[in-house]
């Protein structure tokens, strides 16, 4: 946790929004809100519970999102942010274009993300395989 996500959680808290609600605005577990909130004594009942957040902030970064009604809301400030979230946090991207083939030049089984069209595990045998020569084991 950012001093900029602590700052909004000392806000948004001071405004009477709920635990949860904050976790999901900030994306940040609900157990680090609590647990921030209990040792800066902003825990317990502050006031508008039911208080209806609308402001959302990038996973990465912790800026302020402006969000345009009628589109797919926005996680990341720039692509920037969202390319460096995705490289942190590889195990959390939702990766539904794997494939399995099998090499046309050596025979090996093996995956690719995102190109349903693969025909060689690695350069090396497509060089091979195209141009002749043998299997580099």
């Amino acid at each position: 946790m950012n001093e900029l996500q602590k700052q909004q959680i000392i806000e948004l808290r001071n405004q009477g929004i709920s635990y949860s609600k904050i976790a999901d605005a900030l994306g940040i577990s609900i157990n680090t809100i609590k647990s921030f909130c209990r040792r800066n004594n902003l825990s317990g009942h502050i006031g508008k519970e039911s208080k209806q957040i609308n402001k959302t902030f990038c996973k990465e970064c912790g800026k302020e999102l402006k969000q345009t009604p009628g589109k797919k809301p926005l996680k990341f400030c720039s692509d920037k942010c969202r390319v460096k979230w995705w490289n942190a946090h590889p195990e959390l991207v939702n990766r539904k274009a794997i494939y399995s083939f099998i090499c046309t030049h050596c025979g090996e089984p093996f995956t690719a993300y995102g190109n349903s069209k693969r025909k060689y595990c690695s350069h090396s045998c497509y060089i091979n395989h195209r141009f002749g020569g043998d299997i580099h084991e």
